[in-house]
């Protein structure tokens, strides 16, 4: 993989592998796309695969409006077991007797996934990136303390179960959810291992969908080509919000910070992306009766920054 010479602004979409990091996936991209203004619109931990969205140079400022959009995930709950960490990476508590298992029936599993699904209240895993007084919840767990988060409302839009099947004592269920933005899906296998009072952890996760974005149109890092992939500030920006299409002078004025008069004036007051007539994103913009404001300006693509590999190591590379 050779680091591009010269990358434009977009967004890009990374098929995330198993044992690599948020931050490993953002380091490696800097490199690829030879600049350090690359960020995403939030984690997935290393245990689980699937949809990054990152952002590249200028359009790091679009991931504000894809953070919390609502998500998709494939996911194995593994009935039978509690661990430390509500997935495979944590530390047995607790396994449930075989008797306890011959005990849970499928209407018992429909029952306890339609009980966590629509508006619920969560408690997320210990182990989560919530913060406790400034500092991680993971990192205070790995220190030793005993952390319990408090209870959140959360949105399970879909919770399908898609097969099950038993194994060595445990019943593995293949689910698909949809779900508002700051749901845990080991929080959902978790609690629904509680509620069948067998114990229940994840074992696979993958991110198939987040917003408008879907893991059809991703690549793994070992195969992205970052100018080829980049999905333009337009094209990003259209499909996150609404449309204003501008005149050349519109164009002008607004890129100088002047409000600009549209008639008639879009439905919503914003923001919405607009666009001058050669198809660049000259900014966002916000309703102020009939006329647009600007709220952020998107500049000219800039040279890219070299990013030197000195001092990282990444997942299947050495020092």
């Amino acid at each position: 993989m050779k680091p591009a010479a010269s990358v434009h602004s977009g967004l890009l979409l990374v098929d995330k592998a198993q044992g690599w990091t948020s931050h490993d996936a953002v380091a490696r991209t800097r490199r690829l796309a030879g600049t350090r203004k690359v960020g995403h619109a939030g984690t997935l931990d290393p245990m689980a695969t699937g949809l990054l969205v990152l952002g590249v140079n200028s359009s790091t400022r679009l991931l504000t409006f894809v953070v919390g959009l609502d998500k998709e995930y494939l996911a194995t709950i593994r009935l039978g077991a509690s661990t430390t960490t509500d997935d495979a990476e944590g530390e047995e508590i607790e396994r449930a007797t075989a008797a306890a298992m011959d005990g849970v029936t499928a209407d018992a599993i429909t029952a306890g996934i339609a009980a966590l699904t629509g508006d619920i209240s969560q408690r997320p895993s210990a182990v989560s990136a919530i913060k406790v007084a400034g500092v991680r919840a993971y990192a205070r767990v790995r220190a030793g303390e005993d952390v319990q988060l408090a209870e959140r409302p959360v949105t399970v839009s879909s919770f399908e179960l898609l097969s099950s099947t038993p194994l060595d004592g445990f019943l593995d269920l293949e689910v698909r959810v949809n779900c508002g933005s700051g749901t845990y899906i080991r929080a959902l296998a978790r609690d629904l291992g509680d509620a069948l009072a067998v114990g229940g952890h994840l074992t696979q996760l993958r991110r198939t969908r987040i917003g408008p974005f879907r893991i059809e149109s991703a690549f793994p890092l070992d195969e992205l080509d970052v100018s080829a992939s980049l999905i333009s500030p337009t094209d990003a920006a259209t499909r996150l919000l609404d449309r204003l299409d501008l005149t050349e002078q519109q164009a002008i004025d607004l890129g100088h910070g002047k409000r600009i008069d549209v008639a008639p004036p879009p439905e919503g007051t914003g923001p919405i992306a607009a666009i001058a007539p050669d198809g660049r994103l000259v900014g966002l913009v916000e309703m102020r009766g009939s006329q647009a404001k600007s709220i952020l300006n998107f500049p000219p693509d800039e040279p890219a920054t070299p990013v030197t590999a000195q001092g990282e190591t990444l997942p299947g590379e050495s020092a």
